[in-house]
């Protein structure tokens, strides 16, 4: 099939190529939503990029506005004009349906004097006007510029404005075109949201649904498709048996010798639980075992990352100059999910990376509550299709983490493994404590550890070891209590209750270990 390539970024890679040669396009949309800009980007890309000279018909704005607006994103288009590569027409609907009608007329000699291979009508509305105060029947008057098109054999796009509350757009204009692309524009919490939709393409097929649409200065129309069409190239999945450390060995034990490669770890807790110090921890130790990383910060900007980093030991500003370690950071405040995507996928790409960190995907929860569920399926599709290692921190602020977890990010199902970081309060102290109840392929230790935040990142304390010391409450070990995830343990425990009834010695209070402070 002969394609026409719009030259538009990502609407090539929507359309699976382009549209075929002579296809007759519509672009409908609200003001605002990006039409013009669609269509200049569409005229502008053939001259320069694909040896095919166009011409744009204007009813409303004149040459200068034009090409104002196409400076604004860098395109020479006074110099396409005055090459004969670009003709820009200021005309009336009147004439150029009168022009339509002789196929014989100036304006199709114009076209062909120049070698016209693309045309850009900005826009219906204006025909429909015209016809509606001279009380002229506006369907007559489509057929008339669609057999017109099919004369010239150009391939043709043709702007309109919608407006849904008054149906502007009336289903018969969308039987006649033989492609349909719709854009909106809306606020998300009082941010602008484009999108595009590819309604129907006659002799291709497309990939549907809706799209992210940015207009970028210096670039024009950018179309970011939809994380959750990214396809299944292969039912075989690869898999691994080769075992990734957490990089600490007591909690590698907890997990029975580490994470899997090509596995998707989910750590949930509370803020303040070290989420993400875990997470640096394992991206320093799989930089250590030769391994390319990637930490996503979506909470905390890079030079804080490596200030706190630093004061447990991490030298994370080293990492990245060596090009181990790559930090992606973008603000919540104006994230859009496929944007965001388009920009991780490409960065893991391009640089080798096969262990990723996402700290943390609550906020995508925030960004866009009705997706998150569907995007994070993507994420761990295209990672796992990669074999690459993935943490997904998610801040909780309930008690285990997990219901979140599987009933509002829907997402128990498709992470390999999850690791719970909590406190307990026992007395006025607050202790920290890990449990890790699921490890895929892995007779993981269904117990809960105590831990602390110290130089190296989290170290697991050792049960048996401890003085005693003289707190109002003693301190005892976790093995001392009950309902320890409660987060208001017992102390009424087996060791105690043992203790009591045959008059033996008490267990031994723990010596916490002092945290450093730097």
């Amino acid at each position: 099939m002969d394609t026409v390539k719009t030259g538009i970024a990502g609407l090539d890679e929507v359309l699976l190529g382009g549209v075929p040669r002579h296809n007759n396009l519509i672009v409908e949309g609200p003001p605002g939503s990006g039409k013009t800009t669609l269509g200049l980007g569409f005229i502008y890309a053939g001259a320069t990029e694909y040896d095919e000279p166009g011409a744009i018909v204007s009813f409303e704005l004149d040459a200068a506005k034009l090409l104002r607006d196409a400076g604004g994103f860098n395109w020479d288009l006074q110099g396409q004009i005055d090459a004969g590569r670009i003709k820009v027409i200021q005309t009336s609907p009147a004439v150029l349906l009168s022009e339509f009608r002789n196929p014989d007329g100036a304006f199709a000699a114009s076209l062909r004097a120049m070698g016209a291979k693309r045309l850009l009508i900005d826009g219906l509305t204006p025909m429909r006007l015209y016809a509606e105060v001279h009380d002229l029947p506006f369907r007559e008057d489509i057929h008339v510029l669609i057999e017109g098109l099919n004369r010239l054999g150009v391939t043709t796009m043709v702007t309109a404005e919608r407006d849904d509350s008054l149906d502007a757009v009336p289903a018969h204009e969308r039987f006649v075109f033989d492609t349909i692309v719709s854009l909106t524009r809306g606020e998300n919490k009082r941010r602008v949201q484009r999108r595009l939709t590819v309604l129907k393409s006659r002799g291709q097929d497309f990939i549907g649904g809706s799209h992210t649409m940015r207009i970028e200065a210096g670039r024009g129309i950018h179309v970011y498709r939809r994380a959750q069409s990214r396809p299944v190239y292969s039912n075989d999945q690869p898999t691994s048996d080769v075992r990734l450390s957490i990089g600490s060995a007591a909690i590698d034990t907890m997990m029975d010798g580490g994470i899997y490669q090509g596995s998707v770890t989910m750590v949930s807790g509370i803020s303040g639980t070290g989420k993400t110090v875990l997470s640096v921890q394992f991206l320093s130790s799989a930089i250590a075992a030769g391994h390319k990383t990637l930490l996503v910060s979506l909470d905390e900007h890079p030079r804080q990352l490596m200030r706190n980093a630093g004061s447990l030991g991490f030298d994370l500003a080293g990492m990245v100059e060596r090009g181990d370690l790559f930090i992606h950071y973008e603000s919540p405040l104006e994230l859009e999910l496929d944007v965001h995507f388009d920009r991780i996928i490409k960065l893991v790409e391009e640089q080798g990376i096969d262990c990723v960190v996402f700290d943390s995907c609550a906020v995508y929860e925030m960004t866009s509550p009705e997706e998150v569920a569907d995007y994070l399926y993507a994420m761990a599709t295209f990672f796992k299709n990669r074999l690459a290692t993935v943490f997904f921190n998610y801040e909780s602020p309930e008690l285990l983490g997990l219901s979140q977890i599987s009933q509002e990010l829907n997402g128990s199902h498709l992470v390999d493994n999850i690791i719970l970081l909590n406190y307990v309060e026992i007395s006025t102290i607050l202790r920290r404590a890990i449990a890790i109840p699921k490890v895929r392929g892995s007779h993981n230790l269904q117990i809960t550890r105590e831990y602390v935040i110290a130089v190296g990142g989290l170290q697991l304390l050792d049960e048996a070891s401890g003085d005693g010391d003289s707190a109002v409450v003693p301190q005892l070990p976790f093995s001392s209590y009950y309902g320890l995830l409660s987060r208001s343990p017992s102390r009424q425990s087996p060791l105690i209750e043992d203790a009591v009834a045959h008059g033996t010695k008490m267990p031994d209070s723990i010596q916490l270990p002092t945290q450093t402070q730097s």
